[in-house]
């Protein structure tokens, strides 16, 4: 009889997801938000602090999202071509 090797399993260790704080700046497509980052950077050799903004994709699975609205979003797998991104949840509504 041969002897059998019993593995343990090991619990996954789950990764902090990135997350980002931003602005929606587009809802114009279906369960999708394009939203603006903005961070501040140094300028290397004028050490003028430069704004600078990146927009991320985001899945909005219920459409909830207006433009003007402060979000939290979180990296997640690909979901499609550009996006790599899902809202966690709306910190403030766009004031009307």
């Amino acid at each position: 009889m041969g002897s059998w090797l019993v593995m343990e399993q090991q619990p996954t260790k789950s990764r902090k997801r990135a997350t980002r704080t931003g602005r929606v700046v587009s809802n114009a497509m279906e369960k999708s938000i394009v939203v603006a980052v903005h961070r501040l950077v140094r300028h290397p050799l004028y050490r003028k602090t430069l704004r600078r903004t990146s927009k991320f994709m985001a899945h909005d699975e219920e459409n909830q999202c207006q433009i003007g609205d402060k979000v939290l979003i979180e990296e997640t797998r690909p979901i499609s071509k550009r996006k790599r991104w899902r809202l966690k949840e709306v910190l403030e509504k766009a004031k009307v």
